[in-house]
């Protein structure tokens, strides 16, 4: 399995981005995909995930109402659509792939998002 990550970059607080991740496996559509990120000096925290037929999303609390996750099975790519951003946003963001939802435990190298204030 290989995880590419790609969107991050730098924006204005208020502003938006996507992030998008392309998992190489054949098998796509079997797993669950989510996302984490990691602000410098913090711990890696989960963000969103969505099962492996887009059954069940989950959010952290900290991103409800203003970032989306969706999966595109025809192009194997799992999307982070982030929008009204924050300074506190920033971070490195890994897409993850598992089994379940709660079971997301291989992660990609990551890409980095700055929000300026």
């Amino acid at each position: 399995v290989q995880l590419v990550e790609s969107g991050g970059g730098l924006v204005q607080a208020g502003g938006s981005l996507r992030l998008s991740c392309t998992n190489s496996a054949r098998t796509f559509s079997a797993y669950a995909m989510g996302w984490f990120r990691q602000a410098p000096g913090k711990e890696r925290q989960f963000v969103a995930a969505v099962a492996y037929d887009g059954g069940s999303i989950r959010y952290a609390d900290s991103v409800k109402g203003r970032f989306t996750i969706s999966r595109d099975h025809a192009k194997s790519t799992v999307y982070l659509q982030m929008s009204s951003l924050k300074p506190e946003d920033t971070a490195v963001y890994y897409c993850a792939v598992g089994g379940t939802t709660s079971t997301l435990n291989y992660w990609g190298q990551g890409t980095r998002v700055t929000v300026s204030s």
